[in-house]
């Protein structure tokens, strides 16, 4: 798992349902869905359509905690929150079979499947957000990044690239403090520069909402790494935090459970 990952040491959905070889259920649902960009940057053939992955897998967690996995019967169906190229949404069908203590996978169906017919109303997508204006970057209010943690973190350090980690502390923050007033104008020239992430971790393990920024270290075009911030509400005051750095892997992982990001500087 990436930055995002479960408390549970397993994913959630595992845990209720018997899938048999997971590698398949992916690619069936790969194949219904509407074409997307699925795997990470640097493509492993060893792990196929691994953002694909993750997000069903987070999508479950997500409508597990909401109350949005249906049971009729000995059926059980969910919203996978994807739609085929026809514009049908495509739910995860189980059954429960006498005897067993796990859902085992069916298949995946469009709205219009007969499957579904037990089900009404359908089950809803799943929900990561009440206030639309959360998803937009407030270009008023003051940015807080903790760089001294950034950079002497061990995780977050690891995430910069190896000629970034060579240079001297101070060589690296006053570039990091560069990239980051770069962020700042692409900002104001852009607020969907902002990208909405969900992040689920032992301190939000019902998952709150992030914005990732650009951090571009030697080309102002291409990002390195990317920025996760968060709002705090302080009384009256309101200002956003960031301390952590993500990999771009990492972050369109994170990203695309809230829906597909159409910035440039984070595309898979």
């Amino acid at each position: 798992m990436l930055e995002n990952s479960s408390p549970h040491s397993r994913p959630l959905l595992l845990d209720h349902a018997y899938l048999a070889d997971v590698n398949v259920v992916i690619e069936k649902l790969r194949v219904l869905a509407a074409p997307d960009k699925w795997d990470y940057s640097v493509v492993d053939p060893t792990r196929p359509s691994p953002i694909l992955k993750n997000y069903l897998y987070h999508t479950f967690h997500r409508l597990h905690d909401e109350n949005k996995v249906l049971t009729q019967g000995a059926y059980i169906c969910f919203n996978t929150g994807l739609i085929t190229e026809n514009q049908q949404e495509i739910f995860m069908f189980f059954k429960q079979f006498p005897g067993r203590n796990k859902w085992t996978f069916i298949e995946f169906c469009n709205e219009s499947d007969s499957n579904l017919n037990r089900f009404s109303p359908l089950p809803e997508r799943a929900s990561y957000f009440t206030d639309h204006s959360e998803l937009t970057f407030d270009t008023r209010l003051q940015l807080r990044i903790n760089i001294d943690h950034i950079i002497d973190d061990r995780t977050n350090f690891q995430r910069f690239d190896p000629s970034l980690q060579a240079l001297s502390k101070q060589h690296l923050m006053n570039t990091f403090n560069g990239a980051i007033e770069h962020a700042k104008k692409r900002l104001k020239r852009n607020y969907k520069t902002a990208i909405p992430q969900f992040y689920r971790g032992k301190n939000h393990p019902f998952g709150h909402l992030q914005l990732l920024l650009p951090l571009c270290f030697t080309d102002p075009s291409k990002a390195d790494l990317a920025l996760a911030v968060y709002k705090i509400k302080n009384g009256v005051e309101h200002f956003y935090s960031g301390r952590t750095c993500l990999t771009l892997d990492m972050a369109i992982n994170n990203a695309r459970l809230i829906t597909r990001p159409d910035d440039e500087w984070l595309r898979p």
